[in-house]
């Protein structure tokens, strides 16, 4: 991995320099985009309105328009501001686990001990998991001011930014606010399913069945060329698969739970292998 951004971790009088890593990274199968009569691939081009020339990404600054008035910002300009200048990830305060809200959970990032001696990163490492809390900090990347939750994963401390509060949307949805009637037989049943599902979470053990199915109709292609159905890639699965609203609930439930009681009966099959990473 390759750091993106070095700086420290502030809270108080201790500084704990670190280096930030992406923590996630995406495996989709890469496609573009290509003229569907000759199969010529289309390209973007950034061209001034001006003087209609092609403009290159490292000659293009930023602009704010207000009132007619455009107002340009050179690349220098926004270096300048003192919070792009800075490299601190200043912790504003611990705060509970539970109530950081998971929706506004966006990019996780990992942080690197950047020191000789690792210290002062594990003391702040086991400080968080003795007190059970996450730290809430605040820090500028890319030229965005930006709220994060720190905490630990193992042995590492997560950076995980977060949507501002004004960033997500309130839900509000009519259908809610009716009087619905659940019968003490419907919660039973709805929790007898739930039981029946029951397991411990291990994402290794769930594939990206798109991107599984698209690399298999590339290699179809590939092998047969364009002259057949999708259906001699995937037989069956290709079917569409036609579902409607459930009328009887009591029904659906029930059936659920023999469904899934039959096949909790059947030998348990090897986990699939997980895939190794493209590239």
């Amino acid at each position: 991995m390759r750091s993106i951004w070095k700086g420290a971790l502030t809270f108080g009088l201790v500084n704990v320099p670190v280096k930030v890593y992406s923590a996630t990274e995406d495996h989709d199968v890469p496609l573009h985009q290509v003229h569907d009569e000759d199969g010529g691939r289309i390209r973007y081009q950034r061209t001034c309105e001006v003087c209609g020339k092609t403009v290159a990404y490292a000659d293009i600054d930023r602009a704010y328009v207000e009132d007619g008035q455009t107002i340009v910002l050179t690349k220098d300009d926004l270096a300048a501001l003192p919070a792009e200048k800075s490299r601190e990830i200043d912790v504003v305060e611990f705060v509970p686990r539970e109530q950081v809200d998971l929706l506004t959970l966006d990019r996780a990032y990992y942080l690197e001990p950047d020191s000789k001696s690792p210290k002062a990163y594990v003391l702040l490492r086991k400080t968080l998991e003795q007190t059970d809390r996450t730290a809430i900090v605040r820090f500028t990347l890319r030229q965005k001011t930006r709220l994060a939750a720190l905490r630990v994963r193992g042995d590492v401390l997560v950076l995980q930014t977060l949507l501002w509060a004004d960033e997500v949307r309130e839900a509000s949805f009519p259908a809610l606010d009716e009087d619905v009637k659940i019968s003490k037989k419907e919660l039973e049943l709805s929790a007898s399913l739930v039981d029946s599902y029951s397991s411990d979470f291990e994402p290794e053990s769930f594939v990206d069945e798109y991107q599984k199915e698209l690399r298999t109709l590339i290699d179809a292609k590939i092998e047969a060329g364009e002259g057949f159905e999708v259906s001699d890639a995937f037989g069956d699965e290709a079917a569409e698969k036609k579902g409607g609203e459930v009328i009887d609930l009591m029904e659906a439930l029930r059936a659920s739970v023999e469904k899934s009681k039959a096949g909790r009966k059947k030998p348990k099959q090897d986990k699939p292998e997980r895939e190794k990473d493209a590239g």
